[in-house]
């Protein structure tokens, strides 16, 4: 709620800020003056328009990856929890009820206490407590006979698995797209805005018509770009569904 609020908030400054800025512009530039130079201006915002349409593109496509890679990594590391849970049953008692006990206690913090710290962007040290605590009970595991060792190497590719997927999810918690290329959009789409205030239209109402509509669409997709910049902090977010379905499932199967 707070994310949409803050983006309504910046593309109403931005509009009135565009609008504001093309009536000085109109004030101060002679019409005579800003329609003879109406071809040359084209020319320009042309190229400007396409430069900067390949950033903003560039942009929304590496979010949108990085958001589809976040959510691939929690199914992978809820999948790589509840596989650890499910290979646990064939543990002896002892074993069986201290590894599948964990990996619930993992699942379940990851989901009350993880996944509202992450919208904070911090991470929970009490999962991260419990997962290791996971990963020491399964590694551990001194197997007696056969099929145990089989057991044994089956975890071990797990917990190797579950580490690799959970130290994934945190990084994506912190890492965004670079600050460089937040530059070079706020920027661009600032001169390509003023590049708007050249034009010499005869209807100046349909001028300020066409520059705000050009500027709210423009911080729109900025918006929307920041909002998938953080898979687990914005409108659209990467939620916990895959160890909510682990638990319901162990739930389920217990009952």
């Amino acid at each position: 709620m707070a994310t949409a609020i803050w983006s309504i908030v910046v593309v109403s400054v931005a509009v009135a800020v565009a609008v504001a800025g093309l009536i000085l512009v109109q004030r101060l530039v002679p019409f005579s003056v800003r329609e003879s130079h109406n071809s040359h201006t084209a020319a320009m915002f042309g190229a400007l328009y396409v430069v900067y349409g390949l950033m903003v593109g560039f942009s929304a496509y590496l979010v949108a990856f990085q958001f589809d890679a976040a959510q691939q990594t929690v199914e992978n590391e809820a999948n790589s929890v509840e596989e650890i849970y499910r290979l646990a049953e064939q543990l002896p008692g002892q074993e069986r009820r201290e590894v599948q006990g964990l990996a619930e206690s993992y699942a379940r913090t990851v989901v009350e206490e993880g996944w509202p710290l992450m919208e904070q962007g911090r991470s929970s040290s009490r999962a991260e407590e419990i997962g290791d605590e996971l990963r020491r009970s399964v590694t551990s595991f001194e197997p007696k006979t056969g099929s145990e060792q089989v057991i044994y190497a089956q975890s071990l590719t797990l917990i190797q698995d579950f580490d690799e997927y959970r130290s994934l999810r945190l990084l994506e918690v912190r890492e965004g797209i670079p600050s460089i290329l937040w530059i070079v959009l706020i920027v661009g789409g600032v001169t390509t805005v003023g590049f708007t205030y050249l034009f010499g239209m005869k209807t100046p109402r349909l001028h300020l018509l066409m520059v705000a509509a050009f500027t709210m669409v423009l911080v729109l997709v900025l918006a929307t770009i920041r909002s998938l910049e953080y898979p687990f902090d914005g409108i659209v977010q990467v939620g916990p569904d895959a160890f909510v379905a682990f638990l319901e499932n162990i739930k389920t199967g217990s009952s």
